[in-house]
């Protein structure tokens, strides 16, 4: 347990999607909720990539922003290199808890602020957390940072709106760096850039990882890019894991019915003859939650129980079928 750095102890979040007061009164309706997280437990080692995968609406942002604190859970536990993140703690403690991991957001553009040149954006974890260097060292510092992900320490002068999106997107990595931090949450980091710029802005974040031995919880719809990236990898649907794996094990031999399913709608790159299947149905509206295991409508081995009762997550996959191995005939890609 000494490698782990990131435990998640059956997570789960609801929000409060009702009507105004008087509305409820007038009509005679009950308060409505949704769950975005249901039950929810990972692990992430010291030095590696975990990745959360999905279609949109299956929960991996929201299980982001409770990670980082944005959101407060409304079940379940994370502990932090041991540390309960729910406890209360005192305000030095977390401050030095909370310099330790970062966020990375899928929109650069959103996340910066457009009205502050690019040193103050990159400088600002420096003034909460390295509350004693001065305006001299920070700029050095800031310098460094936009040296470290690609850009010239010219560019600090410079706003927001001026950069490309990729550009953009390591202005975002940089002051991220700025707090030293150990762990870094990265939400869809890519999925706003071109191709090309992708491939640069993972292959920067590889090397990050290396060099600083950095951990990362990586959220991502992109198959491609979450074998290029991660380790171990959990599929989500409709806010529970259906399969956690390491990432050789999930590509080379997938168990979830769920996870086969969005396997065969990747491109085959390497010409190995493989038909790519497009993705069958869509996923339920996360208000009426289909009942028993939310993927039965779209799944062609459901049966009756898979129907009725929630699926346990055993071995690392919550599916009815592989626990009763009726999944023998599943032919591997």
């Amino acid at each position: 347990m000494s490698d782990v750095l990131l435990d998640v102890r059956n997570l789960s979040r609801r929000f409060d999607v009702s009507k105004p007061w008087l509305n409820r009164k007038l009509e005679g309706l009950e308060k409505l909720y949704v769950k975005a997280v249901d039950d929810v437990s990972f692990t992430v080692n010291r030095g590696e990539t975990f990745a959360l995968v999905g279609e949109s609406g299956s929960g991996k942002s929201t299980i982001a922003k409770l990670i980082v604190g944005l959101l407060k859970p409304t079940q379940g536990e994370i502990f932090f290199s041991g540390q309960s993140l729910a406890r209360g703690l005192s305000g030095a403690e977390a401050r030095r808890l909370r310099r330790r991991f970062q966020m990375i957001f899928q929109d650069p553009l959103a996340s910066l602020n457009p009205r502050w040149r690019v040193t103050d954006i990159i400088a600002e974890p420096l003034r909460v957390f390295e509350r004693s260097m001065d305006d001299r060292a920070r700029r050095l510092r800031v310098g460094e940072l936009l040296t470290l992900v690609g850009l010239s320490p010219e560019d600090g002068v410079k706003f927001p709106h001026q950069f490309s999106g990729g550009q953009r997107q390591r202005i975002a990595i940089a002051r991220a760096l700025a707090a030293k931090p150990e762990f870094i949450v990265c939400d869809e980091p890519t999925s706003a850039l071109d191709v090309s710029v992708q491939a640069q802005i993972l292959n920067l974040m590889k090397d990050l990882q290396k060099e600083f031995g950095l951990t990362y919880v990586f959220i991502s719809h992109n198959l491609q890019v979450v074998r290029h990236m991660a380790d171990h990898i959990g599929v989500l649907y409709l806010g529970r894991l259906a399969e956690v794996a390491p990432a050789r094990d999930l590509f080379e031999a997938p168990r979830h019915p769920y996870t086969r399913m969005l396997l065969d709608a990747v491109p085959d790159i390497e010409m190995t003859g493989r038909r790519r299947k497009k993705v069958e149905g869509e996923i339920p509206s996360p208000l009426s939650p289909p009942p028993g295991c939310a993927f039965h409508p779209r799944c062609p081995f459901a049966n009756d129980r898979c129907k009725t009762e929630v699926p346990r997550t055993l071995g690392g996959v919550a599916c009815h079928a592989v626990e009763e191995g009726r999944l023998s005939d599943l032919v591997q890609p």
